[in-house]
């Protein structure tokens, strides 16, 4: 009974850190994207609702009859049946962005020591930098020219959800797109080469926090069979903050597959993201400035 209470609560504590990201779609410049579901993902959620990065658990078991040992226990942190890739508060973000580790297998790659961790090499070089001007023209944005419309991108995207799901094993990179404070989450299931150390290696190491949703996400899927696609799209969100208020701000989506994914192409896609991340909120702070001199 004790080790039932202490997993809902720590789950209930989860699935708080991750709400707190959580956002709605509303009216954008750009064309919205049209709301999926990752089937195995939804089958697992608690609830799920209109929003793309809303989720909530399920209420608390009662605990009045817990015995009257439990205050002398004190408070848990830590939560049962976790190790190197199960961690409940991380498989719940990713579950908010659409990924659920049906494996219970996801590293959180936020420093080289997760590297080792993870059983991969270290990088060879840190900062990495990486050129991939030579790669823009193969990532387009979804909605925004011919070659890519919103349709196919949004099944691509959630076809490569689906996958990474139930891969065996997923690595997740994340740190601040270079000389920025947009936040990057690389999720993917290659090990090619050095394709997650080099990705470490180019993104610039965040401040230690709870996991929660980046500005950027990239889903990139490798293997044998798979098909080479690229692109990515940016939309309008709102996200709550800490005063209770709601602000809208963009999110960008990179979608990457391939047998063996390239990280010039994903890097060109985090680059493209964060420009457009840029000029959304340029074009906000513009209109706002706007709106106050006209008051």
């Amino acid at each position: 009974f004790l080790h039932h209470s202490i997993t809902t609560m720590n789950l209930l504590r989860a699935a708080t850190l991750c709400r707190g990201q959580s956002s709605k779609l509303v009216a954008s410049s750009r064309p919205a994207l049209a709301p999926t579901a990752t089937a195995a993902a939804t089958a697992l959620s608690p609830n799920t609702n209109n929003s793309s990065r809303l989720f909530s658990a399920a209420p608390a078991a009662a605990t009045s009859n817990l015995p009257p040992s439990i205050p002398r226990v004190g408070a848990a942190t830590a939560f049962p049946d976790e190790y190197p890739g199960q961690n409940y508060i991380f498989n719940w973000c990713l579950n908010a962005d659409g990924v659920t580790p049906l494996k219970k297998c996801a590293f959180r790659i936020t420093k080289p020591l997760d590297l080792k961790v993870a059983g991969l090499a270290l990088p060879k070089s840190t900062p990495l930098k990486v050129n991939a001007k030579g790669d823009r023209s193969k990532v387009p944005e979804a909605g925004m020219t011919d070659a890519l419309s919103f349709d196919t991108f949004d099944e691509v995207m959630q076809q490569t959800k689906d996958s990474l799901s139930l891969s065996d094993a997923l690595y997740c990179p994340e740190g601040h797109a270079p000389s920025t404070k947009f936040g990057v989450r690389v999720i993917t299931n290659s090990k090619e080469g050095a394709l997650v150390s080099d990705l470490v290696a180019y993104l610039e190491r965040m401040p230690k926090r709870d996991p929660t949703s980046q500005s950027v996400t990239c889903y990139v899927l490798g293997g044998p069979n798979c098909e080479e696609f690229a692109g990515y799209a940016i939309e309008e969100v709102e996200e709550q903050k800490d005063d209770g208020s709601r602000e809208a701000v963009s999110v960008a989506t990179v979608v990457i597959t391939g047998k063996k994914p390239s990280l010039k192409r994903i890097v060109a896609g985090i680059d493209l993201s964060v420009e457009g991340l840029e000029a959304d909120a340029l074009e906000r702070a513009e209109k706002k400035a706007e709106e106050e001199k006209g008051e």
